[in-house]
């Protein structure tokens, strides 16, 4: 179990879908004094079917709207978590010269599936748990509330 970061920053090509989702599953289930945000490489545009899974598990993403790296208030973090590829690769050069813990978590991209609504809700969801179950394990601290099973 490694150390709680003060700041994380979740990472994902367009802050649409993964990265919002593991920033407000982490609000919920870190301490309130982490800092927790979201950015993409790329700007991109709200995702609904974020918000139902949100809302599945009580979570909103309120009025907040997706945000490129640049457009971060904090640029500072302890760790920088990447959720994709195209991620990972930026987060590598924004920090080749600072003293930044970056882990790379490959996640699926739901947006790629096709069907029902209800398969394109699975896939989504899937990512939900996935993100849900890499926070508790990495993040288990003292404190912290862990993710149900």
């Amino acid at each position: 179990m490694a150390a709680l970061s003060h700041s994380i920053l979740f990472l994902c090509g367009m802050n649409a879908v993964r990265s919002p989702i593991a920033e407000q599953l982490a609000r919920r289930m870190l301490p309130a004094t982490t800092f927790v945000a979201s950015a993409g490489v790329r700007a991109g545009e709200r995702d609904p079917f974020v918000d139902a899974v949100l809302a599945e598990e009580g979570l909103s993403l309120g009025e907040r709207q997706p945000r490129t790296l640049e457009e971060l208030e904090d640029d500072y973090f302890d760790l920088i978590v990447t959720l994709a590829p195209e991620a990972h690769h930026a987060a590598l050069e924004l920090t080749r010269s600072l003293a930044v813990e970056v882990e790379y978590w490959p996640m699926p991209d739901p947006t790629d599936t096709g069907g029902t609504r209800e398969h394109i809700m699975a896939a989504y969801r899937d990512v939900r748990e996935r993100l849900k179950t890499r926070i508790s394990r990495r993040f288990a601290a003292p404190g912290a509330e862990s993710a149900p099973d």
